[in-house]
């Protein structure tokens, strides 16, 4: 793993494109991700970035952006005006090509210090994505920060599969996921799980059930409109899309999110969101 340290000159990047809807900005506390090699990190839209990459293997390099907390807060004015001018608020997806709650997080704290900052200076909502149980050990911090912003905290769960033949292991066990979002979610912060990407689910009934005991709303995303190209061509050149058809065939297609959709609506009522409409907190 190569790891840099460095600085950036604005930590909130305007949103474009499939984040458009969602949110006003993106913030990244890293360049690049440690989990690219994990499950989550075969179908990350990300490793086809060539922005981002520059010549790199996704998961194998970490930019540690030291100075974004004091970046946020320097930029924080201008763009909280320019949001609500074009907008009307103010919102921050934390984050959208990388991981908030690396393993590195817990070395050199980018997010920590960049959720502190946001205590003085919140955003109108924020958005906080994580495919990594270790969300909840930032509990005292996400429950200040509810305090002062429209928090929702996403969990990634793809699948109720701790294992798939023919992929890595996941970053984070889907056990240590449900438990993480136990905890978020008993302290009374909104608490969303997102199946994104839609993976074959063995037992969706149970799977949505348990997922209606632990959070406030559910997002289902499968790869054809969640990766950001036409018909999920992104993914379709990673092996995703063979292994979850070897599983069940219908997974690789709309017609089986659609089916899940319906099973999730038996169990969250009102609750559900499909693809960027549930990113955006739009449940039907």
């Amino acid at each position: 793993m190569q790891i840099e340290l460095t600085e950036i000159r604005n930590a909130l990047t305007r949103t474009s494109g499939y984040l458009k809807t969602v949110s006003s900005h993106s913030l990244q506390p890293y360049r690049g991700c440690s989990f690219g090699h994990a499950l989550c990190g075969v179908g990350c839209y990300v490793r086809h970035n060539g922005h981002i990459l520059r010549g790199r293997s996704w998961g194998e390099f970490i930019e540690v952006r030291t100075n974004a907390a004091q970046s946020y807060l320097d930029n924080f004015a201008r763009e909280q005006k320019w949001a609500r001018n074009k907008l009307g608020r103010f919102g921050v997806f934390l984050s959208s090509s990388t991981e908030p709650f690396l393993p590195q997080e817990f070395r050199y704290g980018v997010t920590r210090e960049v959720l502190e900052s946001m205590l003085d200076s919140p955003p109108d909502f924020l958005i906080l994505q994580s495919h990594s149980h270790r969300a909840a050990e930032y509990l005292d911090l996400l429950r200040a920060l509810a305090d002062c912003c429209d928090l929702r905290v996403h969990l990634s769960i793809e699948t109720d599969r701790e294992e798939i033949t023919g992929l890595p292991a996941h970053a984070s066990s889907v056990d240590a996921r449900f438990t993480a979002a136990e905890r978020i979610h008993s302290v009374g912060i909104r608490t969303v799980v997102t199946v994104s990407p839609l993976l074959p689910i063995r037992a969706p009934d149970t799977f949505f059930k348990r997922i209606a005991s632990v959070a406030d709303a559910v997002v289902i995303d499968h790869f054809i409109e969640g990766d950001g190209s036409v018909d999920g061509q992104r993914t379709r050149r990673t092996p995703l899309p063979e292994v979850m058809a070897a599983l069940d065939p219908r997974s690789t297609t709309l017609a089986y999110r659609d089916a899940t959709v319906r099973i999730a609506e038996r169990h969250l009522p009102g609750r559900v969101g499909v693809s960027m409409d549930g990113f955006a907190g739009r449940f039907e």
